[in-house]
């Protein structure tokens, strides 16, 4: 089915634009295994686990990261 054109996005508020993107998202998410990630997705997790193996001290807890963060906005 071709309904893109047939909603006239364009004419959308942000707001409007905002809802539909996140009601697509909850709709194609809601059964990931119909969706299949690109060969990249790997590569990019394998070296970000790499990497966080090689330098484990380079990671905080969330709390203490908001925590800094507040800091600095201050």
């Amino acid at each position: 089915m071709n309904t893109a054109a047939t909603i006239p996005i364009e004419s959308f508020s942000i707001d409007e634009k905002l809802i539909l993107m996140e009601r697509l998202w909850i709709d194609l998410s809601s059964n990931p295994i119909q969706i299949s990630s690109p060969e990249w997705h790997g590569d990019a997790l394998a070296k970000r686990l790499v990497a966080a193996t090689n330098n484990p001290t380079s990671f905080v807890e969330w709390e203490e990261a908001k925590n800094r963060l507040r800091e600095r906005l201050k």
